[in-house]
């Protein structure tokens, strides 16, 4: 199928897409490629606009759009859709997502963007929240509901974009028989509430006796998020703090205001809660697709791979998690030691958060059926992180 690569409006590549296997066999004309997504800068030619390198990351990140294969619960799901795999979700409606402005316009098409973005225009969810997020669920038979955003989402965990009084969220459910995450996200929240942390804002809710995370989008029709692997895809790889310096000098050329103090304060936030996921793909910034600026660093998201416990018993607390620095996976006690300015931080300000947090995750219990013992031993874990921080902003007098 002959069709135009769309961001927003604006025309970037006409190329030839095979919709059997979601690759793009050809690049026809380069229109703009200041337009085009981020990760593709590195791979352009040109003098060889169809080379297969180009070819191959243009199609690798189109289907990185998609489901991805380590979804949990993702054989369920497919019954649930009667495919074999979720990339044949992607183009059904468009390739369109809520993180970015790209699409796939048909190349005789004289549909428009502003006729068919998720941002302005409902979508059918309902019958994808089942599949997605509930034990038990039909199969899906209304081809409406194969047309929503939810094609183009990622990340490991069960989850579903959804509509409430016009404002998109985005609900996420625990890792596999594991309910803690979502209390995680809104612990990062609260936390990054008090001590003024940009943040994406999460409460809990309820689903079929599911408790669940939900987020407002933080994206709008005008913005898209760039992830920090993105950017790094032209920069070279060093396996060291080099590559968080560079980042960080990267952000401040284009002229992001605190660009490393807002950094620095994510992994002051992984530090407390001891987030053991903060891989390149959940951070980065956010850029205008009209100017293409960057406007800022995004705001701290995905959060839920945190205060894990290798076991416990009356005595001990044992964890056996690192946290993640760029390419390097390193203790927690490192990885704080890139923030310049400890002093910043009014630690009092977790004063009261270990019992709203122990509160919070009894209040559920109902729910979660998680024991008392394991509460009050995530409660103790927590508190030990935040006396540490204290202690590491003392000894910086």
């Amino acid at each position: 199928m002959k069709c135009i690569l769309m961001n927003q409006n604006k025309e970037v590549l006409v190329v030839e897409y095979n919709e059997t296997s979601k690759f793009f066999d050809r690049i026809y004309e380069v229109k703009d490629i200041n337009y085009a997504p981020y990760i593709l800068k590195s791979f352009y030619n040109e003098k060889d606009i169809d080379n297969p390198l180009f070819k191959t990351n243009l199609s690798e990140w189109f289907k990185g759009r998609g489901i991805p294969a380590w979804r949990d619960k993702l054989d369920l799901l497919l019954h649930r859709f009667n495919i074999t795999a979720p990339y044949e979700l992607l183009d059904k409606a468009f390739g369109l997502s809520l993180s970015d402005q790209y699409w796939l316009k048909p190349y005789d098409s004289n549909i428009l963007y502003d006729d068919i973005n998720f941002f302005e225009h409902d979508f059918d969810y309902a019958e994808f929240m089942e599949a997605s997020l509930s034990l038990n669920s039909k199969l899906i038979t209304k081809e409406s509901s194969l047309k929503t955003p939810n094609n183009t989402t990622d990340g490991m965990l069960k989850k579903a974009w959804i509509i409430e009084n016009g404002t998109r969220y985005l609900l996420k459910g625990g890792y596999k028989n594991d309910v803690l995450q979502p209390f995680n996200e809104i612990l990062a929240s609260e936390i990054c509430k008090r001590l003024g942390f940009s943040h994406a804002e999460y409460t809990i809710d309820t689903y079929k006796d599911m408790v669940v995370s939900k987020c407002p989008c933080f994206i709008c029709k005008d913005t898209e998020l760039i992830t920090c692997s993105q950017i790094q895809s032209d920069m070279k790889r060093h396996d060291s703090i080099e590559d968080y310096e560079e980042y960080i000098k990267k952000l401040e050329e284009h002229h992001i205001e605190n660009a490393r103090e807002k950094v620095e304060n994510m992994y002051i936030l992984d530090f407390l809660i001891m987030n053991e996921d903060r891989h390149l793909n959940n951070f980065g910034i956010i850029r205008d697709v009209n100017t293409l600026k960057w406007l800022d660093v995004a705001p701290i998201f995905d959060n839920g791979q945190s205060l894990n416990m290798e076991y416990y018993d009356e005595d001990e607390v044992h964890i056996s998690g690192n946290g993640r620095m760029f390419y390097e996976v390193k203790p927690f006690d490192e990885i704080i030691e890139v923030v310049r300015n400890l002093k910043r931080i009014d630690i009092s300000k977790l004063d009261g958060v270990v019992e709203w947090f122990d509160e919070l995750l009894h209040k559920y219990q109902y729910l979660t059926k998680m024991s008392d013992g394991r509460i009050d031993k995530l409660c103790i874990l927590l508190n030990r992180q935040i006396d540490k921080l204290k202690e590491l902003i003392d000894d910086g007098d």
